[in-house]
């Protein structure tokens, strides 16, 4: 178990997982009724969202990319207010500003991930920082500098 977490609700027994899954539900339900308010395009976009939220959790075992697509997953709502607001996406201003928070997303979770890298080691889950290592602090500099640019170019 990471350190970090194990006094989370679920981790530390306070919760059950049932009572986890309950909580889910009633958020899901939530989302659901605020994203029936929304246009046609918005619903659609929103719905598809939950592909990337559900599928979040694999990608750490899978790459060592996993603040990317949690990058991609956080960022989705760039798209969703977009639409929200003009029922469609304006790719010129849309995905500078989506990658922006991408690059974001990948500074600070990349940061937050080097609290974890010994416990990720025992219990093989991947981040950008253990595959950068020392070179972390060059890869953030770059992230950094890529999501000014990004929300520079977004008008």
């Amino acid at each position: 178990m990471v350190e970090r977490t194990k006094l989370r609700p679920v981790a530390s027994g306070l919760l059950t997982r049932f009572q986890g899954i309950c909580f889910l539900g009633f958020q899901l339900l939530l989302g659901l009724g605020i994203l029936l308010q929304l246009n046609n395009y918005s619903r659609v976009l929103g719905a598809s969202s939950l592909l990337l939220v559900f599928s979040y959790p694999l990608m750490k075992s899978l790459t060592f990319w996993p603040q990317a697509y949690l990058g991609l997953t956080f960022n989705w709502r760039a798209l969703l207010g977009w639409a929200a607001v003009k029922g469609s996406i304006d790719p010129a201003i849309v995905l500078p500003l989506f990658l922006s928070g991408v690059c974001r997303t990948l500074v600070y979770d990349t940061i937050y991930a080097h609290q974890d890298k010994e416990d990720d080691l025992k219990v093989g889950v991947k981040s950008i920082a253990l595959r950068f290592g020392d070179s972390t602090k060059e890869w953030i500099t770059g992230f950094g500098i890529m999501c000014i640019s990004s929300l520079a170019l977004s008008r």
